[in-house]
Parts: C-alpha cells; sequence; structure tokens
C-alpha cells in the first residue's frame, strides 16, 4: 500500500520535534487509503499519538511541530492548515481518554459537536439520529450527564460526537483504554460497520494489537518514533517479531525469556 492516487492520507517521512529539542518523530511514512482500515501498533510512548496530532494540526498546543516531510490529505498539502479548518476538510481526531463534556447530555454533547459543520437543524437530527443508531446504548442514556455513563458509553459518545461532524477520516487514539473485552470487541464491531455502510476512512492507533488486527486490512509499526514494519493484518498477525512483542509470545514462555526477546527485537538489529 503506497502513498499514490488512492490515498486519503500519506505522510512522507514526517518529522516531528519537541520543545525544539526532543525528537519524537523519526522519518515516518504511512498511507491510509480512500475508505479503508489501518492500524497503527506500537508499545506506550513509541510516538502513536503524536503521529496522530501532526494529522490533526493538535501539535501547538503541547509545543510540537512537524519540521520534517509532507502530509497530503485527498492530495492536499494540509502542513500549514490550522486544526479547525482541517476538521472542516474532513479529518476529525477521537482523543485518547474518552473526552466528552460531563455536565452535557449525550443529546446536547452530539449538538455541540455539530457546530463545526454548520447545517441546517433537520441535517443535524438526521446525523444524531443515525449516530444513535449506531450506538442504541446513547440513546438510551440520551438525556443523562455525559459524566455519570459508564466508560464503555463514554467511548461510544466520543466516536458518535466526532461522526457528527460529517468526517472523511476517522482517527482513533486507543479507543480500548480502560474498557472490558466485550466492550472492545462491540465498539470494534460498531466502527467496522460505519467504514463499510458510510465509506469512512479509519486510522486506529492502538497498544491491543489483537483487537486492532482483526477490523484493519493494513498495520504500521511504529517503536521509538520510526515506522519499523508495515504489511497486511493477516501478515502481521503472523509475524513472529508481532507475536512475541505484541500478541502475547508462545504459550509456556516464562518472563524471563520474553524480557530477554524484546531487548532484542529484529527490526533493531
Amino acid at each position: 500500500m503506497s502513498a499514490d492516487a488512492d490515498a486519503i492520507l500519506t505522510l512522507n517521512n514526517i518529522e516531528v520535534i519537541y520543545d525544539r529539542v526532543a525528537l519524537a518523530i523519526k522519518g515516518a511514512s504511512i498511507a491510509v487509503p480512500q475508505g479503508g482500515m489501518v492500524a497503527l501498533l506500537g508499545a506506550n510512548g513509541a510516538g502513536k499519538s503524536t503521529l496522530l496530532k501532526a494529522v490533526s494540526g493538535l501539535l501547538k498546543a503541547e509545543r510540537g511541530e512537524v519540521t520534517r516531510g509532507e502530509l497530503h490529505f485527498l492530495g492536499e498539502n494540509i502542513d500549514a492548515l490550522p486544526p479547525q479548518t482541517r476538521v472542516k476538510r474532513g479529518i476529525v481526531q477521537v482523543l485518547e481518554g474518552r473526552r466528552v463534556f460531563e455536565h452535557l447530555t449525550p443529546d446536547e454533547n452530539l449538538l455541540a459537536a455539530s457546530a463545526v459543520r454548520g447545517t441546517g437543524s433537520a441535517e443535524v437530527q438526521r446525523d444524531r439520529d443515525r449516530v444513535y443508531g449506531y450506538f442504541p446504548r446513547l440513546f438510551e442514556r440520551r438525556t443523562a450527564q455525559a459524566g455519570y455513563l459508564s466508560g464503555g458509553e463514554q467511548q461510544m459518545l466520543a466516536i458518535g460526537r466526532a461522526l457528527m461532524t460529517r468526517p472523511k477520516l476517522l482517527m482513533l487514539d486507543e479507543p480500548s483504554l480502560g474498557l472490558a473485552p466485550f466492550l472492545v470487541a462491540e465498539i470494534f464491531d460498531i466502527v467496522r460497520r460505519i467504514n463499510k455502510e458510510q465509506g469512512l476512512s479509519v486510522l486506529l492507533v492502538e497498544q491491543n494489537a489483537i483487537a486492532a488486527l482483526e477490523v484493519v486490512s493494513h498495520g504500521y509499526l511504529i517503536d521509538g518514533g520510526r515506522i519499523v514494519m508495515h504489511d497486511s493484518a493477516e501478515a502481521m498477525k503472523k509475524n513472529p517479531d508481532i507475536q512475541e512483542f505484541y500478541l502475547g509470545g508462545h504459550e509456556g514462555r516464562d518472563f524471563n525469556e520474553i524480557k530477554h526477546y524484546r531487548r532484542r527485537k529484529r527490526w533493531l538489529s
């Protein structure tokens, strides 16, 4: 999967620096095809969220900047565009941590998100009904304060708010974080359904490689700010490095053996 004409998003040799001294992303290149689902995998601190923020334009709020490389969305160079303009172009990021307006109801959260588009009330209602169709549990809790929703319900609401902006590219940052496995499976199934029914392109950032590789077609592995692997989801699931380091290793391996293996990851040799 190369950065060609059918890609909705391409990052070419991106470099990100924080506080003008800390190099966080080191020449990363990825591509997300139109209507495709791609995973960005890696351990905590590998640079996954930083790469998403480079796309959404949120780096400056954390004193970070893209210092090299190019970002193209729908063929347009978006390097100089502010975050709000990128949202209007169709890029939306669901931040890690299920950030919702806790004092508002789900209904009010969805309405607030629709203000980005400035469309009429009939269209907003249709979009809201569509969100509730994907997340019926939210409809049941639509008049409760969002701060009192469960973690899974808050994650559904965060994704629902993103959908209210009518995105072309949905970027999800660790949607499984802190959720029970059955909720992770439910949310990922809904995201896959949205992708198929709406043709919405998805870039999924995850530490949970097992869950992510079940729903995407391709994946990238980032380690130490570098893209160290890229392949189809099926091939990545079979890759011995991915199996050992991210899928839990072979049955019977003890902790010391796994620690030794992690120190000698083949992609860094």
